[in-house]
């Protein structure tokens, strides 16, 4: 036997596994343990994050995004949620239209600045302490659960509530690397509300 090669014993003659073997053997297992973390933590994240919320909130809170997130912001106000619809437009060119108003529910539409979901928190933020608001729900794309909530519980500190709208099946697999992208920005370079 070399040196740097163990016997292992197998129904037969020895094999000898040679150092570079472990090495190999070992690296396959953490490359393996590494993407089963990763993809774990994607699926929870952002294909699957808790949602939901209580009966009534203060304040209905719609973050600009794809998909339909207006339809499921308007629904919610007109089941009278909340006495409050907010709605981010995001940018002056934004698809989606201030809505028309729902009875008995004050609408706030408005352009964040900066036009991100931290512009977004910091103007909800303000909001909240104006109208002195305890509870939120937060309408978001599935992906940007996660990071919406991160933003949002940052510049408010009542309970805050994600509610999700759908996206295409088609536009996942960006959603999902722009928001491991932009959490890791909101986690590691932009931590202040």
């Amino acid at each position: 036997m070399r040196a740097g090669e163990t016997s292992v014993p197998v129904d037969g003659p020895a094999v000898r596994i040679s150092a570079r073997g472990k090495r190999r053997r070992r690296t396959l297992i953490a490359v393996t343990v590494v993407f089963v973390v990763f993809c774990a933590a994607t699926a929870r994240l952002f294909v699957w994050p808790d949602q939901g919320m209580p009966s009534r909130v203060d304040a209905i809170v719609m973050l600009d995004s794809p998909g339909r997130p207006l339809n499921v912001a308007v629904r919610l106000a007109e089941q009278h949620r909340a006495p409050f619809l907010v709605i981010s437009q995001g940018t002056p060119a934004s698809r989606d239209p201030c809505p028309r108003p729902v009875p008995e529910v004050t609408l706030i539409c408005f352009n964040p600045t900066p036009p991100t979901t931290q512009g977004e928190a910091e103007f909800v933020g303000r909001l909240a302490r104006k109208h002195h608001w305890q509870s939120i729900a937060v309408v978001a794309i599935t992906t940007q659960d996660s990071r919406a909530r991160l933003r949002i519980e940052r510049c408010f500190p009542g309970q805050v509530y994600i509610v999700t709208a759908p996206i295409k099946l088609s536009t996942w697999p960006y959603q999902i690397s722009y928001e491991w992208a932009a959490l890791v920005k909101a986690l590691v370079f932009q931590r202040g509300c």
